[in-house]
């Protein structure tokens, strides 16, 4: 044997709970020893195998794949009590002195070994879990072959025996393992990492390896990649179980000794058994592992009869679709694009992909679940056009084919598919009942540290100031062309982060001479990008041909308060492994606003019985592009923030080709290189349109000279250079990844080909220029084009049905963020649609639109089923009874009828704060204070009156008798208008009867610099003045024992949080109130995730009728005013009438201008009066 080393007990950074060895590192570690091959043993799962089997593959160093299971002590099915403290990861304690699990290293010999982990690794959580996913001995004997076991760790049950000075036990177990694995595969494990219990046990398992006959073997159990690592591990333990590493009670290593040692460093510690290091060559020797990749395994789909194969059927609805979409006499182009699409399909194996995802489709628009158009590239395709799997003529868009499906480059087609989100999870249940439930799962996804989390965490978890750990967090730069920089890359400067490496001047300054941030983000380092938690990708399906486990490992990804057995199956690879592997992988996405086209149509139905059909409304709506060119555009999906308003303002989009190009322009990249401005002036005639050639202007007239469309560039490849399609996509990815090699090879290349087409070879050279560099920015067209589409659709719905399009809107939010509401709420203001509050008689489960007789009369109702502890269940019970027996009389009436389930008290109050009674004529205070008597008095009833028993006020009776009237009496008792409205708020999340801003807005306009929406588009750092209503309120001491708080603050149409540090804490405190108007100076920023201000002053806000102005008064500056400024001066000033005086003060000189010249100071008038005269001319 030589004197290398192969370590075999590894945790990576998929050991979720303490792996701290990032792959690249670990595996360029054991490259750089020379060691000849290398382990992975994560933690009770195998995350991290393909990754881990490529990396060493590319490196040239033999991977050996294992995992180190979790083992329950007998049966998998066992459920020992808990015992008190943590359960740590060696397997806590139970009420019985044993462990909840036990630790097994396991490896794979050969293929069928890895068959088996993969097998192992799935039981553990499909039939073992329990804290963690665990196997037991049956499990193990199930799928022994060419497994190679080890006795494990000191988490181990041979170790765990061993400890309790069990010997015989653990020879016992020992001799269990090997009966299952065999002799010259159960290999009994050496550690010593300075641990006292491994001194001690060390020479017991020499012995029983000896009595068994067992090869010895000598680990070292890595968890970090270089002994200095050992801090960075020590803060990710901390980070997962929330500790600080000054806690002497927490999860903690011993020593630092537990990372990828040098083989001579191995050799030394076992120099006394140097066969056990021997050993682990020879396992290197044995273990040989291939796994394929790339090569495509389509699940069967199933033919009906009279078909052959794939191809066939698939040409047969082709055709019929083909039919039903352009006629029954299709054209030459028509033909010849389908015949050649269809071939392609056939020839690279994807006939059967096509026909799978053509039977989702159906499914989903058989059971009247909306489907959008088709997003990315698929939208190309022809043949998905006629299945209506996409809804876009890509024919007529001219969407190229070759973007979807490169026939020059074998890679698995990609459809992603939209649909109402409500019914994505139906989508998954049909796919798995068609194709076996063991064939289909969602893919699982990690999330990472990134460094301003890990740099928080860091100063967390050294005990440092929360202002320590922000000021540094604040300190990395932004996102640039939406890429953060990783934190090292703001320490250490590289080309691919130059821009942000420039950026961080601030940050390498604080880290070079402060020593804490120094510390901070040292740790931090170590905890970057290291995997955080798994959790199931938003969109990712596969579907298998054999069951799953006969490709990867599978889990049921648990979630809180559900038994395990009901939640997800997942892979436990990650969707690019998934993909490696050939298998079957679709996208199903939930689209929020196809739920609210889906509900917006039934509700136009609902209100007019009308059905409108919005896949064929006309694509050419002047008065749909009147509504984008205004800006009016909230609420519409794609085009409502505030940026874009303002685009659309600028570009005036008059055809569906200019919404489709919003959404290509509206990027980082177009917008960085001006596209989007350069788009607007060509279009309206500001800028001249300009062709980098002559001949590029039937490929590039439609967008104004400008390459916006990555299937743009192809068409200039193709018609100048003579690329085919295929290889014009080919040369697009290349552009697209700025691969030098790769790209003077297509340069070269296209040179030739555009002195083929006959041009010359000095403007070959440009014209590459030219079309690299809109590489850069251009978009997916068809994906532009689709998604162009439900824009429209969206819009055109907010145009012609806007009520109904407002209430589905509304639905759609009521359980997201209150943000969202309350920006949709202000806009029904803004189209003068009330939204009233939750009518008990008139509101439905979801928000309900009243279309009364004119325009002025139309009403949202709020949905019963958005009041905060009223859940739709309650509302479903409430609605029936009306529905059946008619609307409410009166609050006794409501208790005598409902469903008892309905009068539980949280429902009932909420009901009562939301105002859900007030047509009734109860008052909100009144009705709280007795309600609770009354539906006591009222169940009370009912059970007697069930039971046959009939009070004196039930009885019946003329209208003379004078029977006691035994009902509580509803105190004639309301709130204060502040106290009544912040009930409203904590039940409906905003206010609906009124708001505290209301007869506040004018004194805002005039005080304010910017509404709190118009904060996106400021810079940071910049100070500004913002109104609005002081809520969530919280204050809070700091560890120096001052007070500070934090606020949201909110207008009528959005909020922002707000932090008031110490020292303006104590000059405004006495002013904070929850519901208070105030006007805030503050400071913007937006260094951290989200935008805050940091206030700097507060100040009470007066009320418009407090603040009235009775007059103003106009300074015109002594030098370089005009006759021009005074013509301008009159007719702003008669443009604003009003009832305000207005003085002009010329020099010394003070000059009334007569009853005649009186203005309207608010609607812009003081902001113009600026503009025209200076920032002074208002005194």
């Amino acid at each position: 044997m030589s004197n290398s080393f192969t370590h075999l007990h590894v945790h990576t950074e998929y050991s979720m709970l303490d792996g701290a060895s990032r792959l690249d590192e670990i595996v360029e570690a054991a490259i750089k020893d020379e060691q000849p091959a290398l382990g992975i043993t994560d933690h009770g799962n195998m995350y991290g195998v393909l990754p881990f089997y490529r990396a060493c593959k590319s490196q040239g160093i033999k991977p050996i794949i294992g995992t180190e299971a979790y083992m329950a002590y007998d049966s998998r099915y066992e459920r020992p009590k808990r015992g008190r403290g943590n359960v740590d990861d060696s397997g806590g304690d139970t009420d019985q002195g044993r462990k909840l699990y036990y630790h097994l290293t396991l490896l794979a010999e050969n293929n069928n070994g890895y068959k088996n982990l993969i097998q192992i690794a799935s039981r553990a959580f499909m039939e073992g879990f329990y804290y963690k996913p665990r196997i037991d001995w049956e499990v193990l004997n199930d799928h022994s072959d060419g497994v190679i076991a080890t006795t494990g760790c000191l988490g181990g049950q041979v170790l765990q025996a061993l400890l309790r000075d069990d010997e015989p036990e653990a020879l016992e177990r020992a001799g269990r393992l090997q009966e299952i694995f065999g002799k010259d595969n159960l290999f009994v494990e050496l550690q010593d990492h300075g641990i006292p219990e491994q001194k001690r046990t060390n020479p017991a398992l020499m012995r029983i390896a000896s009595q068994l006959g067992a090869p010895l073997l000598a680990t070292n159990d890595c968890h970090y990649t270089h002994q200095h690592d050992h801090i960075a591990h020590d803060a990710l333990l901390c980070v997962q179980t929330g500790s600080l590493i000054s806690d002497p009670n927490r999860l903690k290593f011993h020593g630092d000794q537990h990372y990828l040692k040098t083989a001579n460093e191995m050799r030394y510690v076992f120099k006394d058994v140097e066969v056990a290091c021997d050993n682990t060559l020879w396992i290197a020797e044995r273990a040989d592992v291939e796994i394929e990749f790339g090569n495509p395994l389509l699940p069967d789909f199933p033919l009906p009869e009279g078909f052959d194969d794939d191809d066939q059927y698939l040409q047969y609805l082709t055709l019929q679709g083909a039919h039903k979409r352009w006629g029954n006499d299709l054209s030459d182009e028509i033909s010849d694009r389908l015949t050649y699409e269809l071939r392609v399909m056939s020839d690279m194996g994807f006939s059967a992909y096509f026909l799978i995802t053509w039977d989702l489709i159906r499914y989903a628009r058989e059971q009247g679940i909306r489907v959008g158009p088709g997003r990315g590239s698929a939208a190309g395709s022809a043949v998905a056009y006629a299945l209506k799997i996409t809804d876009l003529d890509p024919i007529k868009y001219d969407l190229l084919f070759e973007r979807f499906l490169n026939p020059s480059r074998i890679s698995m087609p990609d459809i992603d598919m939209d649909f109402d989100s409500r019914y994505r999870d139906r989508m998954i249940t049909y796919v798995a009942e068609k194709y076996g439930r063991d064939h289909v799962a969602q893919i699982i996804t990690f999330s990472q540290i990134k460094g301003r989390a890990a740099v928080r965490d860091a100063a967390r978890v050294l005990d440092k100031p929360y202002a320590v750990g922000d000021q540094i967090a604040k300190a990395i730069p932004p996102p640039v062309m939406g890429r953060d920089t990783p934190l090292w890359a703001c320490i250490r400067k590289d080309e691919k982060y130059l821009d942000g490496y420039k950026s961080s001047v601030e940050l390498r300054q604080m880290y070079e001479n402060d020593p804490v941030v120094k510390e901070v983000i040292d740790v931090a380092l170590g905890l970057e990008g290291l995997r955080r938690q798994d959790s199931i990708h938003a969109a990712g399906v596969v579907i298998t041909k054999e069951p799953l486990t006969e490709y990867l490992p599978i889990q049921r990804k648990p979630e809180k308060d559900k038994d395990i057995e009901d939640a997800p199956v997942v892979t436990q690879y990650e969707m690019q492994s998934v993909e490696d592997l050939g298998l079957l992988k679709m996208d199903f996405l939930g689209l929020r606003n196809l739920d609210v086209i889906t509900d917006t149509l039934e509700l136009i139905e609902e209100t007019t019985q009308e059905i409108m059909d919005i896949d064929n409304v006309p694509l050419d709506d002047a008065e749909t592009f009147a509504l984008l060119a205004s800006g009016d555009s909230i609420g519409v999906f794609q085009l409502e923030s505030p940026p874009m308003r303002s685009l659309m303002k600028a570009l005036v989009p008059s055809s569906f080709e200019d919404v489709a190009a919003l959404v290509a322009l509206y990027r980082p990249g177009p917008m960085a290189a001006n596209m989007h401005h350069d788009y607007a002036d060509r279009k309206n005639n500001r800028k001249p349109v300009e062709y980098f050639h002559p001949d590029a202007e039937d490929l590039l007239r439609d967008t104004y000279g400008l390459m916006i469309y990555q299937e743009s560039v192809m068409r200039v490849a193709q018609k100048f250079a003579g690329y085919s399609l295929a290889e014009a996509d080919s040369l697009r990815k290349a552009m697209g990844k700025k691969i030098r090699k790769a790209m003077e090879e297509e340069r070269e290349r296209f040179t030739l080909g555009m002195e083929s087409m006959g041009y010359e070879a000095k403007l070959s050279s440009q014209v590459f220029d030219v079309i690299s560099q809109f590489a850069d920015y251009a978009f997916n067209k068809s994906h532009s084009y689709g998604y162009g589409l439900i824009a429209y659709q969206t819009a055109f719905l907010k145009t012609h049905f806007p009520v109904q399009y407002m209430a589905a809107l509304m639905t759609s939010v009521k359980s997201r963020k209150k943000e969202d509401s309350a920006i949709y709420l202000n806009e029904c203001r803004i189209m003068g649609l009330n939204v009233e509050v939750p009518d008990i008689n008139r509101a439905g489960m979801n928000y309900f639109p009243e279309l009364g007789s004119g325009s002025n009369d139309q009403a949202i109702i709020y949905g019963l089923s958005a009041i905060r502890n009223v859940g739709e269940g309650v509302v479903a019970l409430l609605l029936e009874e009306r529905n059946e027996n008619g609307p409410f009389e009166d609050f006794y009436d409501f208790c005598n009828r409902v469903d008892t389930q309905v009068l539980n008290r949280r429902a009932i109050e909420a009901l009562v704060k939301a105002g859900a009674f007030d047509s009734m004529g109860h008052k909100r205070q009144g009705l709280l204070t007795v309600y609770e008597r009354i539906i006591e008095q009222t169940v009370s009833r009912r059970r007697e009156r069930d039971m046959g028993v009939m009070t004196l006020f039930e009885t019946e009776t003329d209208e003379n008798s004078d029977v006691f009237d035994e009902k509580i009496v509803i105190p004639d008792l309301e709130f204060e208008k502040s106290q009544r409205l912040s009930f409203e708020k904590e039940m409906l999340g905003r206010y609906i009867s009124d708001h505290p801003l209301k007869g506040y807005e004018g004194s805002i306009r005039r005080k304010c610099d910017v509404s709190i929406s118009g904060l996106a588009g400021l810079e940071e750092g910049k100070v500004i003045k913002i109104g609005g209503v002081i809520s969530e309120l919280s204050k809070r001491y700091t560890a120096r024992g001052d007070l500070m708080a934090n606020m949201s603050l909110e207008d009528l149409e959005n909020s922002v949080e707000v932090i008031i540090f110490t020292k303006v804490m104590s000059q405004v405190g006495h002013k904070l109130n929850n519901d208070q108007p105030v006007i805030v100076t503050g400071r913007i920023d937006r260094r951290d995730e989200a935008l805050k201000i940091i206030c700097m002053d507060l100040e009470e806000l007066k009320s418009d009728e407090e603040t009235k102005i009775s007059s103003i008064e106009v300074q015109i500056p002594s030098s370089g005013t005009t006759t021009k400024h005074l013509e301008d001066l009159a007719s702003l000033l008669s443009e604003h009438p009003g009832e305000c005086d207005v003085y002009v003060r010329v020099g010394s000189k003070k000059i009334w201008l007569g009853p005649e010249v009186r203005v309207n100071p608010e609607m812009g008038l003081m902001g113009e009066l600026r503009v025209l005269l200076g920032a002074n001319a208002i005194l």
